[in-house]
């Protein structure tokens, strides 16, 4: 085991010290030759128009070969130079400039020549390169795409916008969006993407891995919704580990990589962005107001009525809101600069009582000392949360199923006035005359009003960043960064509820608490290499090692209030039911890491990266610690042959790379010398789970594949990547029978497979006043558990094999997908084969033989596609996003009991029509139908397709004049924002974008969620 740690040690330094010799060689021959000719060095730097460093310009004494490139922050130290002599500065999309040096440093600012611009681009751990040099796609979006229509979340802004994500949102202010780039990887560990701001990688808890069923938790959020979108630059999406292994554990999921803003140079800079919109239900369910019910009966399978009724359960949703209001400062010298920024995010959903604000305050300094040899980077920020009654499906706390089933032939009206006075326990309680129905109903005015769930969160982030240059070539730089959240949560369920969350109590309410509190410190320290090592070798390299901790705790108690109803206090609740709640979490990871990049002639890049980590979750472990590479190889073509005329630019590129993880975090402490055991009445508790101490890393092997191509001066681009990914090591846990001494044992075994493709083509250009830009992306990803458990040793002498499990929640099997859904039952059928239908003219269920799952499809898409346009003349801008998803199925357990209940439009036009009509072409009555079909949840009979499609946003926008006359006025620009404003195809009776849990199992099955969202407003900015 250290052999091995050593070993990796030796590796890493032993490479540094390889790429980094030849260039302290060359410095030396540099310096020798300076001293002996009397000569100068000329140093500069070298920009674009907009400001932003170009990496790897060329400079060159004219006439000469003596020349350098310019650094990761544009600039350049050339020895050798005479007063007089003409340097020349050229890079490949800029034309050439050649200047006299005076020996005073050179401010260089270089100027698109209509050919290709090589953009720079954040990478892994905050490191800037050129995007030509990548071996892996990276997608960039912009800042005025994550703020033209806002979202309490910005994080929902990137549907659509990059190829390989897939984005679903919760429904509702404040919910957590669960995305997964290039399919689930992992059968019980987190397949997230990981978020990564300023190049320091977040700990993004979630509150949004619910079960989606009929026992749903209520959702609490996320933690990158804490960020402020007007404070974010742009965003780098990194699809595959290829991009990210650097960043060791979650990089085989892929990375968000979130660049904020800072101060400029130049004069102060004020601006204010707001925003108002309201929404409401883009899809309902489709009802049924002909059909009453039986006097006495919940359920609608009355006689039709004489009059429809006119009740209809929209209106009981109100329109919510979203108010965000900002304000941004930016001030600076070349020495120092500043960014200071102040937002409010109000928003308030659709149920009452749902509401979220947030407030947010961003402090960042920038300052260079020594000659700008010193570089401090300076942040903080402040936000402050507070959300109530979050969105929530099933049937706890969720006040839809009886707003849904509420009987047709029954007055609304009268359970309007939720409460009525109660002369025996002399206070007002909850109205509701028909029971539960065993679905946990309550009167729906009770629950958005009386059972309420406040949230309060305070959360300060604080990074400091600081890098010396050694040598003009050569910095080092190192980072802190300390995330910190403080969580209160409450539960104030008031007295007269009923159902199963009030068995058991006194009558007079219920109340909890909990304090939960959540720190992460990441530090880092990495040497930064940059030097050309010959006219056509450059040699990029990096060395770091980085530490995280991250602890987390939560404590609470709660239970029924004793005597005083409603008294929602600690002292009030009864000290016989109460019930505690505690929970710790740590985990600290420690690596070390390296990268180098060798160029030739600026047309080919050779990358090789290497990661050692070792993880608390894996200490004691069989492998403790664990190593893994990638390398990568990109070739611009265009700069190594004549391309024709129409060609700007073209590239290839490949890479392989291997990433490693501990074992998931919901099995922690279960190696050696770290077990704990559960706590029962006060005393530790038997564990039931074979000891096993053999743990190995899960490890993502990834190939990676693609072609980027501008033509016509850049207005037509093109990016294919073809990607195919495996995943090893899964842990998981597995039963065993029940005469064994143990419940279950660990199993590390699984490969996961996932391969795909993405697109991207769009087309930029303009006519005069005129301009219009279009891009499509294209995305596929087809996963499937190629292996399961195979002669698997148990530990006793014996093997296991196995091709189908249920773990994490989920059932898997050899073959499928991850995202299937299988189904155990279905109607009765005869020896023809067609559904059996008694002498009663009823239907009957029958469970698959042997415990047979019957799958029916997939929850995952077969492609998605998103198609962006903007259209803009002189002032006026027009944009608008069409997204697509195609293929895959839902499930609508709502829709089963709507069926049950008779409340259906469905229902309805069975007893127009006579009857359901079966296969084989018999009758059936449908309340008997209904009755089994839909009273015992066939999901056989109840899954659509999941093809969508919507124009999911649109923004019409106008910039005023900054001049009238001589007068001189801040740039204002208006806009008109829509979300979800049309559902264009749509075949499932809800919204299959919207997600009931972020977790890996659980999607595309509905059971009583909010409804999605349309949404218009107006926005204004202002920049002073």
């Amino acid at each position: 085991m250290k052999s091995n740690q050593t070993k990796a040690l030796l590796m890493a330094w032993g490479l540094s010290g390889a790429l980094l010799l030849p260039a302290y060689s060359s410095v030396y021959a540099e310096s020798l030759t300076a001293s002996v000719q009397q000569t100068a060095v000329c140093k500069g730097v070298v920009k674009d128009v907009l400001g932003e460093p170009i990496i790897g310009a060329s400079i060159l004494v004219k006439g000469t070969t003596n020349g350098v490139i310019t650094d990761l922050e544009g600039n350049f130290s050339l020895p050798n130079v005479r007063h007089g002599d003409v340097i020349q500065i050229s890079f490949i999309g800029f034309g050439t400039q050649e200047v006299k040096w005076n020996g005073q440093p050179l401010q260089i600012v270089l100027q698109e020549d209509s050919q290709t611009l090589e953009e720079v681009v954040v990478t892994a751990l905050g490191i800037k390169r050129s995007e030509k040099a990548l071996s892996y796609n990276v997608q960039q979006v912009k800042s005025d795409a994550l703020t033209a229509v806002k979202d309490v979340s910005f994080v929902n802004n990137l549907n659509g916008r990059v190829a390989g994500v897939n984005i679903n949102a919760s429904a509702g202010a404040g919910g957590a969006s669960r995305v997964v780039m290039r399919g689930a990887k992992s059968i019980t560990g987190n397949n997230s993407a990981l978020y990564v701001i300023d190049g320091v990688p977040m700990v993004n808890k979630s509150g949004g891995d619910v079960d989606g069923g009929r026992y749903s938790k209520q959702q609490s959020g996320e933690a990158i919704s804490d960020l402020n979108p007007d404070d974010i630059e742009s965003v780098n999406v990194l699809t595959g580990p290829s991009a990210a292994a650097l960043y060791g554990s979650a990089a085989a999921n892929g990375v968000i990589l979130i660049n904020t803003k800072k101060g400029k140079e130049g004069k102060l800079s004020v601006s204010f962005a707001s925003s108002m919109d309201f929404s409401n239900p883009l899809m309902m369910p489709e009802f049924q107001n002909t059909y009453g019910n039986v006097k006495g009966s919940f359920e609608s399978w009355g006689a039709k009525l004489d009059t429809p009724t006119s009740f209809n359960p929209r209106k009981f949703f109100q329109t919510g809101h979203n108010y965000n209001n900002s304000v941004t400062l930016s001030t600076g010298t070349q020495q120092n600069q500043t960014y200071v920024s102040v937002a409010a995010t109000n928003a308030q959903g659709i149920l009452p009582n749902n509401e979220y604000d947030r407030y947010n305050f961003t402090v960042r300094n920038t300052a260079s000392f020594l000659n700008d040899r010193l570089l401090l980077d300076v942040s903080g920020s402040y936000v402050i949360q507070r959300n109530q009654n979050m969105y929530r499906s099933g049937e706890y706390y969720n006040p839809l199923p009886a707003l849904y089933l509420f009987p047709r032939g029954e007055n609304w009206a009268d359970v309007e006035l939720y409460k009525r006075y109660d002369a025996v326990r002399k206070f007002p309680v909850q109205y509701w005359p028909y029971g539960d129905q065993g679905i946990q109903m309550q009167n729906p005015y009770f629950i958005v009003n009386d059972m309420m769930m406040p949230t309060n969160r305070k959360r300060y982030m604080l990074t400091a960043s600081l890098k010396y240059n050694i040598l003009d070539w050569l910095n080092v730089t190192g980072r802190v960064r300390v995330d910190n959240t403080n969580t209160n949560s409450e539960s104030r369920l008031h007295a007269s509820g009923t159902g199963l969350l009030y068995s058991g109590t006194k009558g007079n309410g219920i109340y909890r608490t909990s304090s939960d509190s959540d720190q992460q410190t990441y530090m880092d320290v990495i040497i930064n290499a940059n030097k050309a090592l010959n006219e056509d070798f450059n040699l990029t390299a990096n060395l770091g090692a980085s530490l995280e901790d991250y602890h987390s705790r939560s404590i609470g108690f709660g239970g029924p209030i004793l005597k005083v109803p409603n008294l929602f206090s600690a002292e009030a609740l009864d000290p016989v039911d109460t019930t505690p709640s505690d929970n710790d979490f740590r985990k600290r990871s420690t690596a070390i890491f390296g990268s180098a990049e060798l160029g030739w002639k600026n047309s080919v890049y050779l990358t090789l990266t290497g990661r050692n980590d070792w993880s608390s979750l894996l200490v004691n472990a069989k492998e403790p610690s664990f190593f893994y590479p990638s390398v990568g190889l990109s070739t611009v073509i265009s700069n190594l042959w004549e391309m024709p005329k129409a060609i700007s630019f073209l590239k290839v590129r490949g890479s392989y790379t291997e990433v490693g993880s501990p074992i998931p975090d919901r099995y922690r402490g279960i190696t050696r010398g770290t077990i704990t055991y559960p706590i029962s009445n006060g005393l530790p508790s038997a564990r039931t789970v074979m000891p096993f101490y053999d743990f190995k890393a899960e490890r993502t092997r990834s190939y990676e594949f693609g072609l980027n191509l501008r033509m016509f001066n850049n207005k037509l681009n093109f990016d294919l990547t073809l990607y195919k990914s495996n995943t090893y090591n899964q842990t998981f846990l597995s039963e065993l029978p029940a005469s064994a001494p143990y419940s279950a044992f660990y199993i590390q075994a699984g490969r996961i497979q996932n391969h795909g493709i993405e697109l991207s083509l769009g087309y930029d250009d303009e006519w005069g006043d005129f301009s219009y830009s279009t891009n499509v992306v294209y995305s596929r990803n087809v996963n499937k558990v190629k292996e399961l458990v195979r002669n698997y040793p148990t530990g006793d002498g014996g093997t296991i094999s196995f091709n189908e499990t249920s773990a994490g929640g989920g059932y898997i099997r050899e073959g499928d997908a991850i995202g299937d859904i299988y189904v155990t039952k279905v109607l009765k059928r005869d020896a023809m084969g067609q559904i059996a239908v008694d002498e009663d003219g009823k239907v009957s269920s029958m469970e698959l033989p042997n415990g047979y799952r019957l799958k029916i499809g997939s929850a995952n898409p077969d492609f998605t596609l998103g198609w962006r346009n903007t259209l803009k003349y002189k002032n006026l801008s027009l944009s608008f996003l069409i997204n697509a998803r195609v293929g895959g199925i839902v499930t609508s357990g709502t829709q089963a009991v709507m069926d049950k209940f008779g409340v259906s439009k469905a229902t309805a036009d069975a007893r127009d029509k006579g009857g359901v009509v079966v296969a084989g072409g018999k009758i059936v009555d449908p309340e008997k139908y209904y009755a089994v079909v839909a009273g015992e949840q066939l999901m056989a009979y109840y899954y659509y397709s999941a093809t969508n499609v919507r124009l999911q946003e649109a923004t019409l926008s106008y910039a005023l004049p900054t001049r009238i006359g001589s007068l001189t006025l801040p740039k204002i620009s208006v806009s008109l924002i829509g979300r979800n404003l049309l559902m264009i195809y749509n075949k499932a009776p809800f919204d299959p974008e919207i997600t009931a849990t972020t977790g890996t199992y659980g999607q595309g099955s509905e059971y009583f969620g909010t409804p999605s969202l349309r949404t218009l407003g107006f926005g204004l900015k202002v920049q002073f």
